[in-house]
């Protein structure tokens, strides 16, 4: 298995030199080791903010529960799909897409981001490390492949509800698997999402069609978002602010302790 690691999505050459790529090859298991606190008081401010961070641990596993991926995977995606999910929910990232292509031989494309929408090098290192022994061990793909692990990228393909009332205002092409409208494929601007779908304003209208069109979500077999400089300018902003919100939550906690 070669590691491919990219925070940016599609394929992406592995920065990993070849003395390191070998060294990922062998090493399959990590032994992290926790502080250990021995102060009365420490422990107890401790053990108070590890209770607040269990209920809200659980708090944002009810959300992932409500919003689940209405777009899946089938055949070995799935059961790729299957198997690592509950290694990368509990490690505060939620998968994105599997995919298995015939790149470089045949390649495991594992797309997945934190509950913010953030992604790194280092957050797809460590889910580098943390998938590639369960899949080691599962073996769902039969011949040798190259594991990539990606963030969505800003063109991001849209697979949750939370996806399209995200990036409402932003165009989406999208492909469903039932007529809607006489169509199945659109291309468009998202204008209003609820819980069972999301309203589509065309780009094009053929004649006799009305401009805009409500998709349900269950009627969707593919949905990506267009590159724009709108999207661009959004997607950067989304992030900066992500990242400013993780650095202030660090400082906080690292003020507890």
């Amino acid at each position: 298995m070669t590691l491919h690691l990219s925070p940016f999505g599609g394929i992406s050459p592995s920065n990993l030199d070849q003395t390191e790529q070998e060294w990922a090859a062998r090493t399959r298991s990590f032994l992290l080791i926790g502080p250990r606190f021995v102060i009365g008081g420490h422990i107890r401010r401790k053990r108070q903010r590890l209770s607040e961070e269990a209920t809200s641990g659980k708090n944002e596993s009810d959300e992932q529960a409500a919003d689940a991926r209405f777009i899946t995977e089938t055949g070995v995606d799935a059961r790729v799909a299957a198997i690592i999910e509950p290694v990368l929910v509990p490690m505060g990232f939620r998968l994105v897409r599997v995919h298995l292509s015939g790149q470089n031989g045949l390649t495991l494309q594992i797309m997945a981001e934190r509950n913010d929408g953030t992604m790194t090098v280092e957050d797809c290192e460590a889910l580098s490390r943390a998938i590639s022994p369960v899949l080691d061990v599962e073996d769902p793909v039969e011949k040798a492949y190259h594991l990539e692990m990606s963030s969505p990228g800003i063109d991001r393909p849209m697979v949750r509800r939370s996806d399209f009332k995200r990036w409402s205002g932003h165009v989406v092409k999208c492909e469903t698997s039932i007529l809607v409208d006489n169509r199945k494929r659109f291309r468009g601007t998202i204008t209003a999402v609820d819980d069972d779908g999301f309203v589509l304003q065309r780009d094009q209208a053929n004649e006799g069609e009305e401009r805009d069109v409500r998709i349900p979500f269950d009627a969707l077999s593919e949905a990506k978002l267009i590159l724009t400089d709108d999207l661009i300018r959004a997607a950067l902003a989304a992030d900066k602010a992500a990242r400013a919100a993780q650095t202030e939550k660090t400082e906080q906690t690292e003020q507890n302790d």
